[in-house]
């Protein structure tokens, strides 16, 4: 099985060396995705806003990969600030109440200090697209 690489066309990926997600079989892995909108290049003061943007950057991977959000088996949260993890709850519910992926939540420094959260996943895809 041949790897594939995706990228979001983020300069980071350039930059620093590394794919918005690779797709290994049925398996898609994706990387920590920011909140960065990457057609504007620009990013909310908002954890909320940040995470909706996330899971649309998140999404697109997903799509690029032939797979989708109820494909997502694992998922990482990273945030620098852990009490202000509960105000993404009710888009975390939006995107994975149904499917509930096994999932972890740190509290950790990104990158770049308006970065208020950072998203990871693991899809193994069900609808064989490819």
């Amino acid at each position: 099985m041949k790897k594939k690489l995706i990228s979001s066309g983020s300069t980071f990926e350039a930059e620093i060396g590394y794919s918005r997600a690779v797709v290994q079989g049925d398996w898609v892995f994706v990387s920590g995705t920011t909140g960065f909108d990457y057609d504007k290049m620009t990013i909310s003061e908002h954890i909320e806003e940040q995470t909706e943007q996330c899971f649309k950057n998140i999404i697109a991977a997903l799509a690029n990969a032939d797979a989708e959000i109820t494909d997502v088996v694992r998922v990482l949260y990273i945030v620098p600030q852990a009490d202000e993890f509960k105000k993404c709850w009710p888009i975390l519910r939006k995107y994975f109440g149904e499917s509930r992926p096994a999932a972890t939540m740190i509290s950790a420094g990104l990158a770049d200090d308006r970065m208020k959260i950072e998203i990871e996943v693991t899809a193994l895809k069900q609808n064989k697209k490819n």
